[in-house]
């Protein structure tokens, strides 16, 4: 049985971009990896945030549309993202949200299940400019990430990838059986939610949250919700096989659709949540260098020749004064 490697990508969706990028580099302390647009909307950005390399499992991404509805977080969605951070840096974040003047609740203490049986992890819970559910989980023995040397966090205290994805559906067993087809397994439940992880050492960060929540209101999408939660796979190979193997299973799927940095294809799992499976390559240094990442706007071949009529209508936004070149050995 082929099976994902993990979370590759969360996107969601934004409001302004300026606000949206301070947040997520200059609060968070994520390096901006890829400035682009919507490739279905290129009048609308597409910005990703990852870790010094822009890893796959350390990225989240965001259309910003200034002048979309906002939404609402409910069922058939996912409805928390899960930040993974070192224990010892509990401290450190608490005092740099209060600097930065964003609320949070906790540290609340909570034992989960985990690869080895219960753990005990402390979580600060705050939201985003544009009201997205973010929880920062110091758990203990998360990887290290790639670092880099603009970063406004020092490395001993960074964000080390996405511990988890939350999802909300009406019925849990479906969605769950489903994740373990794609090679999750139960971690173990607590409450209303049953916790997923990958086998062994590689359940530490990638962990699928779904909670059953019975008769709950609907998700309406919009600025402040998340679009899809996208899993990763090493190649085009592994992607095509997950692809045959889910169809077998009824499951409607789209076609390959070539995003670039990676190649995608997309399905409802049977609690409505939208799911992609993403390739691992060509990557993000595809059409950047390491020290370039997002310095600047990059456009697929196919928009290229309307590079004019797309940036005059993009709002500008502090990228467009090249950010400082980092070096592969920071």
């Amino acid at each position: 049985m082929h099976r994902v490697g993990g979370i590759h990508h969360i996107t969601a969706m934004a409001g302004q971009p300026q606000r949206n990028l301070e947040f997520y580099t200059g609060v968070l302390g994520l390096r901006l990896v890829k400035v682009t647009v919507n490739f279905d909307d290129p009048e609308t950005y597409h910005l990703y945030y990852g870790d010094g390399l822009g890893q796959p499992g350390t990225i989240l991404t965001f259309f910003p549309w200034q002048r979309a509805l906002a939404g609402r977080a409910g069922v058939h969605q996912i409805a928390t993202i899960s930040l993974a951070i070192p224990l010892e840096s509990l401290g450190y974040w608490m005092h740099r949200l209060l600097e930065k003047g964003v609320g949070y609740e906790g540290p609340q203490r909570r034992e989960i299940p985990g690869p080895s049986g219960l753990e005990e992890v402390k979580v600060l819970a705050l939201r985003d400019p544009d009201g997205i559910a973010v929880e920062l989980v110091a758990a203990p023995g998360v990887p290290a990430s790639r670092h880099w040397a603009g970063a406004p966090v020092p490395e001993d205290y960074a964000i080390r990838g996405l511990f988890a994805a939350q999802m909300w559906v009406l019925r849990a067993e479906p969605s769950v059986r489903l994740l373990e087809g794609l090679g999750y397994r139960v971690l173990g439940e607590v409450d209303t939610i049953t916790y997923l992880g990958l086998p062994g050492a590689e359940a530490s960060l990638g962990r699928v949250e779904v909670r059953e929540t019975g008769q709950f209101m609907a998700a309406r999408g919009g600025v402040g919700t998340v679009h899809h939660l996208a899993f990763r796979v090493p190649d085009d190979e592994t992607q095509q096989a997950l692809r045959e193997q889910l169809q077998r299973q009824g499951v409607r799927v789209t076609a390959v659709q070539d995003r670039l940095y990676f190649r995608s294809i997309y399905f409802r799992e049977p609690g409505g949540v939208l799911f992609e499976i993403a390739t691992d390559v060509p990557g993000f240094t595809y059409d950047e260098s390491f020290e370039q990442l997002g310095t600047d706007l990059r456009l697929p071949g196919w928009l290229e020749p309307a590079r004019a009529q797309i940036t005059q209508k993009l709002p500008a936004i502090p990228y467009a004064a090249p950010l400082p070149m980092q070096h592969s050995e920071a």
